[in-house]
Order: C-alpha cells, then structure tokens, then sequence
C-alpha cells in the first residue's frame, strides 16, 4: 500500500503543456466526461429506439454544457468561494484563468450550481425546440453518472476535495496527513452504481421524468454518505449539526427529488 498511500508524492497533476500552457489531468478528465455523457445518451438512444436525433442531442449538449458550466462557477463563488464579495463586483474575474500573470485554470466548481444551471439550460432548450423536457431529463439521468465518474476521478487526480484525516490503510498522504481518497468513494458510489440502478430500471420506467427523479433521490443518498468522509469546504467548515454544506444541499436536493418523484406519480396518466 506504500505507492499507493504516497501517490500525490509520485504524481504529477500537469498531464501535458501546450505553449507553455499547463493542461492538467482534471481538464482532461471533465473532457473526457462530457465526451462520455454524450456517447453514452447517444448509445441509449439507438438501443432503446427513442426520436431524437444525433443532431438535436449534439446541439442540447452545447446548451447544456453552456449552463452547466456557468452554473458550476457562480454557484461555487455565491455558496462556497471566501471572496464571493470580491467577484460579485469584479464578475469580469469569474472565468479568468490567470493570477497574477500565470496561468492556473479555472477552479471552484459547485455540483448544485451545475444542477441549477442545467436545468435552466434544459427547460430553455425544450421550449425553444419543443421537446419533452421530462424526457430529456430521464436520457440525462441515464448518461450523466458515468461522466460524474470521471469527474471525481479528476477531483482526485487534481488533488481537490480531499477526504477527512483516517488511519484505514488504503488513505492517502496529503500534506502529511493520512486521508480517505473520498473522491474515489464518490466517483464509485454516486456514479457507477447510480448508472447501473437507473441503467437496469430503465425498463420498468412507468412515466417521463421518473429516472431524473430517481437520480436525483439516489444522488443525494450517496453524496450525503460520501460527505462523512470528505473534508468539509475550506472557510465553511460544518454548517449545522456537524453537517456539511454539501450535505444541507444534498438534503434540500433529496426532498426536491421525493416531491417531484411522487407529484408525477400521482399526475400519470396512461
């Protein structure tokens, strides 16, 4: 287990440069998990006979990606980010890539940033393609969880939202300080395990928006699991109740999902 609890010691987060541009592995790991969001809708699509078009999934994708992406960076600056007051009036700030001359990428994501921001692409792009949002959503719910994989993996390999300080002899040294790999717990739970439930469900699926509903359900489950092993957010620390951030939102999250699960039951109509 040496190489393994040492691995940040090993191990470079730059994967490659380009023009003196340093292109770290969490970059290629958001790419390569958008690449298989998409390939996986479209594989679904083809295997479950569904109309919709290679076109229309390419262009929603951009729409998405658009909303997720600025989802992600306001929220992590509105919930989490110390200096929210500083980029609220310089939002010029938000998305630049460099400090103090040196290029450093963008960092801070927020997932329930990224939830919002895509629903609001979602609801946007069905509206102006008229298309059955609730059934877009179940497609989404269906391809997401492996590209969340990948994800969590780059959190990982970035050496970002580190887990909580353990003695369990598969931890990893960070600063010294012997810790649950959490994103990798993250990275199995809330995304290979949520793909193979929804995966295998999807047959029984009774009404359109039933497998968003479940993914947002099961989501929450694994992240409020999973934050017990997660380092709290820096300058957030626990919220109440020794309770996280990302656990109070994962609460909110999850009775949205049981609200909305059983308000649509209750509405089907074969």
């Amino acid at each position: 287990m040496s190489w393994w609890n040492n691995i940040y010691n090993n191990f470079d987060p730059v994967a490659f440069k380009i023009f003196g541009l340093s292109v770290h592995w969490y970059g290629v790991m958001y790419v390569l998990a958008l690449i298989l969001a998409l390939g996986v809708a479209k594989l679904i699509v083809k295997f479950d006979k569904m109309n919709i078009s290679d076109s229309l999934l390419d262009n929603y994708f951009f729409w998405v990606e658009i909303g997720v992406i600025l989802g992600a960076r306001i929220g992590y600056i509105v919930i989490y980010d110390p200096n929210t007051f500083y980029y609220l009036t310089h939002p010029w700030q938000i998305f630049n890539p460099f400090y103090n001359g040196e290029f450093i990428g963008i960092r801070g994501m927020s997932y329930h940033g990224a939830v919002i921001g895509f629903l609001i692409a979602t609801i946007a792009f069905c509206r102006k393609y008229k298309q059955n949002t609730l059934a877009l959503l179940d497609l989404c719910a269906l391809s997401i969880p492996l590209g969340y994989f990948f994800g969590r993996i780059g959190n990982f390999l970035n050496q970002e939202l580190v887990g909580r300080a353990t003695d369990v002899s598969w931890g990893i040294y960070v600063a010294g300080i012997l810790r649950h790999p959490s994103q990798i717990y993250e990275a199995l739970l809330e995304g290979i395990i949520i793909f193979i439930i929804l995966f295998f469900y999807r047959k029984f699926k009774k009404f359109n928006g039933e497998l968003i509903a479940m993914y947002a359900i099961f989501y929450t489950l694994a992240r409020f699991i999973c934050e017990f092993y997660r380092e709290p957010d820096f300058g957030i620390g626990f919220v109440f109740l020794n309770f996280s951030m990302g656990q109070i939102l994962s609460f909110i999250m999850f009775l949205c999902g049981i609200f909305i699960f059983f308000f649509l039951k209750k509405n089907y109509t074969k």
